[in-house]
């Protein structure tokens, strides 16, 4: 029975949209109602002081957000030739990441890259995707996956992972990744935003009636002259006009299809007698930016037919899609994960938190959030240390730090009830509290020892180093396909019961977990940064095969000579 949930939750996610959080739950639900599991057991997986370490940290990292430390680090990017800047954002982004969520830091400094006027945006962006996943590695607290394989340590009843204990292989990963990344750098494409062949926002706009465009080609109204903005398409009467002529005569009713950059919405609200799509809700709102996420339940579907505005209070004025040229109505588009769509909020957008979660990564709006005054990020900085150094000498357990840190900052008005409900990790918290079930049937059922027999016999003539090697290639696998977190979870089972069964420290099979649970540089969907980086930087996906295979290769080499050496079997 274990067995067959296994293979319906790894068959889903590979195959459907279902949401990995769903899937867990199903499973730690199916094991209870079975009696498989009883209640006191499953209530403590969700109450695990990895899991709650994790949650805490999440929450603190909304204050440290704020700090003008984000804003430092995007002075530094604007000085300096291609590999300087390359090498000071990837250290200065693995330094943050190392001691905060490495997902919040790329969302910060997403902008700060984006107005940088010195290097094309897309030279630097998965470079910062790929530096923040190796900062990651650095500490137990650098990424949620490595705090989420400490729950699985604890709850198989081993000693918890030292704070730094991942951090020589990570310090070494690092160095040699950031080496390679620098001159893999230049492999990026340069997309540059004043080029009409590269602007990647599509928007709609219609000619109404008594307009004074009727009657008039596309050059008399000045259409092919709009900066940052090229005239692509004309549909008149269900008929598409592409390339459009300079000497076509616009008609009332005709829909034309731009493609430009964000400010295009306010060029177009501009001129006379033509209607924005979704023209009527527009009065002044702040714009936001959403990213459709790989699991969402809108992917595959357009605009019209998930009826979105109704849906989630909001209208959709621009979709960008990477590098891609989009065709047809922007109602028409089929929506796809990693997808950047520009909405217009309505009032009641922001109470459908839940919702807008499940379906999109969300960006904190087209404008970078307002930063504390020096003295207020200096405080809350320096109460973060403070946390971080009572752990580390055992002052106060982390948690404890953490969670006394949180009530200051919600006091002190640095973090809102609000944007605590905004950020608060539900999906993370049925995974990791559902995986913890699960793990826990698979190594009483004996499946999990059932499946490291099978890896030991395939792998008889390696002996222990080919198990260590397999069980990273799983995971890495495993991460590429489905998600990191996922991942960490169905393979920490397998790999404790091989060392188990080899009668070993179950030390080097957990740092392969953990450290190929991080290595996705090939997809941009394995990792929740690279697929924040992808529609931002207007990236395919052979760019990210281009710079993310070597990266790969290199990063698995280092990981496979290091751990055996540093953590004897």
């Amino acid at each position: 029975m274990v067995l067959a949930m296994l293979m319906v939750i790894v068959t889903c996610l590979l195959t459907t949209r279902i949401k990995p959080a769903y899937l867990f739950a199903g499973a730690a639900f199916i094991g209870f109602q079975a009696g498989m599991i009883d209640l006191p057991t499953l209530a403590g997986n969700f109450t695990n002081s990895s899991l709650l370490t994790l949650v805490l940290l999440i929450l603190v990292s909304i204050g440290l957000e704020k700090t003008r430390l984000i804003s430092w680090v995007g002075k530094q990017i604007s000085s300096g030739g291609q590999s300087t800047v390359v090498a000071k954002l990837g250290l200065s982004t693995a330094f943050l990441s190392s001691f905060t969520n490495n997902t919040a830091v790329v969302v910060s400094l997403i902008g700060a890259i984006k107005r940088n006027q010195r290097h094309a945006p897309s030279r630097l962006l998965i470079p910062l995707s790929y530096t923040a996943i190796l900062g990651g590695t650095l500490t137990l607290i650098g990424t949620s996956t490595n705090l989420i394989i400490n729950s699985f340590v604890e709850d198989a009843g081993l000693p918890s992972l030292g704070f730094f204990a991942p951090t020589t292989i990570g310090l070494a990963v690092l160095v040699i990744g950031l080496l390679i990344l620098i001159p893999l750098s230049y492999l990026l494409p340069i997309y540059d935003e004043n080029s009409q062949d590269d602007l990647p926002y599509f928007l709609e706009a219609k000619v109404v009636g008594g307009s004074p465009l009727v009657g008039k080609t596309v050059a008399e109204n000045g259409l092919r002259a709009l900066r940052r903005l090229f005239l692509a398409e004309i549909i008149r009467d269900g008929e598409t006009l592409a390339p459009v002529c300079p000497d076509t005569q616009l008609k009332a009713g005709d829909t034309l299809l731009f493609c430009g950059d964000v400010e295009s919405v306010t060029t177009l609200q501009e001129i006379n007698g033509l209607q924005l799509f979704g023209q009527h809700h527009l009065n002044g709102q702040s714009m936001l930016e959403v990213i459709v996420s790989h699991s969402a339940g809108i992917r595959g579907k357009t605009l019209k037919s998930v009826q979105f505005r109704e849906r989630f209070d909001a209208v959709v004025v621009a979709i960008r899609r990477g590098h891609e040229r989009l065709a047809g109505g922007l109602g028409n588009i089929e929506l796809h994960a990693g997808d950047t769509l520009v909405v217009v909020p309505g009032k009641t957008f922001n109470s459908k938190k839940q919702q807008l979660n499940r379906e999109f990564v969300l960006v904190n709006g087209l404008d970078s959030s307002a930063r504390l005054d020096s003295q207020k990020s200096l405080t809350v900085l320096f109460g973060f240390m403070m946390v971080i150094a009572a752990a580390l000498l055992n002052v106060l357990p982390i948690i404890k730090g953490l969670a006394a840190y949180l009530v200051l900052l919600i006091a002190s008005g640095v973090v809102t009830f609000a944007e605590l409900r905004r950020r608060f990790p539900i999906d993370i918290v049925v995974i990791v509290g559902s995986a913890l079930s699960l793990a826990q049937l698979m190594l009483s059922s004996g499946l999990s020892e059932r499946m490291g027999e099978m890896l030991m016999m395939g792998f008889a003539d390696w002996g222990m180093y080919g198990a260590l090697v397999a069980v990273y290639l799983l995971t890495l696998v495993l991460t590429e396909l489905v998600t990191n977190n996922a991942a960490a979870a169905l393979a920490f089972p397998v790999a404790y019961s091989l060392s188990v069964s080899y009668g070993v420290d179950p030390m080097p099979f957990i740092m392969a977990i953990l450290f190929g649970a991080s290595a996705s540089f090939i997809s941009p969907y394995g990792y929740q940064t690279n697929l924040l980086v992808y529609s931002v930087g207007n990236y395919q996906l052979k760019d990210y095969l281009r710079v993310g295979l070597p990266i790969s290769l290199v990063y698995s080499a280092v990981v496979l000579v290091l751990i055996p050496r540093l953590f004897p079997f």
